[in-house]
């Protein structure tokens, strides 16, 4: 008897045990997608060079702080990763309302923040279409899961990017670029053409999360145009430490917000209009609809055998700890 107790128990006492913690899946982000990545120092003139879609790698946007320790966990899988030839690493460090970091800008926050939303780092979103919060795999190891990101297919089709460099001064320089693109992914959408301005690596020794050097930190995002072609003037900041920017041409396809629905009574009955495009009747009939159903309840209820009228109180649910 002593034995099926204990057995009993041990039962109870594993049932009771947490699962094995497993990370968030990368969700969507409907908002876009960005690619390209050709680069140069800024210090160096690039003559022009021409790449191939399927020769580019991933485009990895990662939020993160010179204080968050999850983030090295992140950083370093994704170093591995980008080793490999599958993504190239743009960091953008929180600014708003941060005390600690000093490599975030306001403006780069807000932009992240209005493009993906608020969050916590870590934060890595690949080629603006996958968003993966935290730092616990959901795909076996965070190097697998970042992998298998970085290889989705954007279905941009056959393309290429043309890209050079020439800088004018320590301040300044000049991008050319021309886009093969199929007309078709710019049907009701709009093309950015944008320059990421880099810093290759900044120390901070007194970031606590021990890093001492932190890499890929984003230092502006200059906007050249809309044209699959063209030439545009970059203005560099002055770095933080060295002298190591980069220059990286970036694109950026946002589909066009839809046109409102307007009805023939002038109502905007789009998904953002504030209009309810709802029948003016609905409202006066609700009202007596609500009353009948709610006496014929009452009659059904006055009606029904007593069957059991014992309260049964609810049981809690556990909440899993991610």
């Amino acid at each position: 008897m002593r034995q099926l107790v204990a057995a009993i128990g041990l039962t109870l006492l594993l049932a009771c045990l947490p699962a094995p913690s497993s990370g968030l899946p990368a969700a969507p982000v409907e908002n876009g997608v960005i690619f390209g990545g050709q680069w140069s120092p800024a210090g160096n003139a690039t003559a022009p060079v021409t790449h191939n879609f399927s020769e580019m790698p991933a485009v990895v946007e990662v939020f993160t702080a010179t204080w968050c320790e999850n983030c090295v966990d992140v950083e370093h899988a994704l170093d591995d990763v980008q080793d490999e030839g599958w993504l190239q690493q743009y960091h953008i460090h929180r600014a708003i309302g941060e005390t600690q970091d000093p490599f975030g800008t306001e403006a780069l926050d807000m932009r992240w923040r209005t493009k993906y939303q608020p969050s916590s780092p870590p934060t890595v979103v690949f080629n603006g279409t996958m968003k993966k919060i935290g730092s616990v795999a959901d795909d076996g190891t965070l190097q697998n899961e970042f992998t298998n990101l970085a290889k989705k297919d954007l279905g941009l089709g056959a393309g290429s990017s043309t890209f050079s460099w020439t800088p004018l001064d320590n301040t300044s320089g000049t991008v050319t670029w021309l886009l093969d693109l199929d007309d078709a992914h710019l049907a009701n959408a709009t093309l950015n053409v944008s320059v990421f301005v880099v810093e290759s690596a900044a120390d901070f020794e007194e970031g606590t999360n021990g890093l001492g050097t932190y890499p890929h930190i984003l230092r502006n995002i200059q906007v050249l145009g809309h044209d699959r072609q063209g030439t545009g003037t970059v203005s560099l900041p002055t770095t933080f430490d060295g002298d190591d920017l980069e220059v990286h041409l970036l694109y950026e396809i946002i589909p066009d917000e839809p046109e409102p629905v307007v009805e023939e009574n002038g109502q905007d009955c789009s998904t953002d209009g504030e209009q309810d495009c709802e029948s003016e009747d609905t409202p006066a009939l609700s009202v007596p609809l609500t009353l009948v159903a709610a006496c014929a309840a009452v009659l059904f209820t006055r009606g029904r055998p007593n069957f059991d009228r014992r309260q049964v109180r609810p049981i809690d649910a556990g909440v899993a700890d991610r």
